[in-house]
């Protein structure tokens, strides 16, 4: 696919990401829930908003309609500190990307790729020396997008979300 435009969400793209959340979590009810997610429990519109706020949220739009979304931020899940990353680096110069969202109407349309080409390009014009990414471990078709574009399997840990049945989290990095 092409035509794929990526920007900072702004405040007005509020609702339109929670309907995209919304129907992503709809999609994955309907059919194999990879992820893991639930609707109203992750990801959910305040998600979005905290996104906004801090200027970390990103949307993937065609035609001007938003097919995806991903949040980018320094900050790691506590898990990622005791892994063996490729490279030692302070997270100022580490993009983690988070919340990892396509519409399901464009599954399978080179949009998380898109996406994951921009995070990439964007890193390397803000200096960042790597990206690093948490994925569930049976999310298989997220982890053979992420290994396609050339992120590497560093480790397994517990995100402590086994209460929600997803005990088991595949990192993943790619150095710049």
């Amino acid at each position: 696919m092409t035509n794929i435009k990526i920007r900072q969400g702004t405040i007005t793209d509020i609702d339109c990401i929670a309907q995209l959340y919304d129907d992503i979590n709809d999609h994955l009810a309907a059919t194999i829930n990879y992820p893991g997610w639930r609707k109203g429990l992750y990801p959910t519109r305040e998600n979005a908003e905290d996104g906004i706020k801090d200027s970390s949220l990103y949307v993937a739009t065609k035609d001007a309609e938003i097919v995806g979304s991903f949040i980018l931020r320094h900050e790691p899940e506590p898990a990622y500190l005791a892994a063996k990353w490729q490279a030692e680096l302070d997270y100022e110069s580490v993009l983690v990307i988070y919340t990892f969202v396509v519409n399901p109407n464009y599954l399978g349309q080179r949009v998380g790729q898109e996406m994951l080409r921009f995070t990439a390009l964007y890193g390397k014009c803000t200096k960042m020396k790597a990206l690093r990414l948490d994925v569930y471990e049976k999310n298989t078709p997220a982890i053979r997008l992420y290994e396609k574009c050339g992120f590497k399997y560093i480790d397994t840990v517990s995100l402590g979300l086994e209460e929600y049945g997803l005990e088991w989290f595949k990192l993943y990095e790619q150095l710049l």
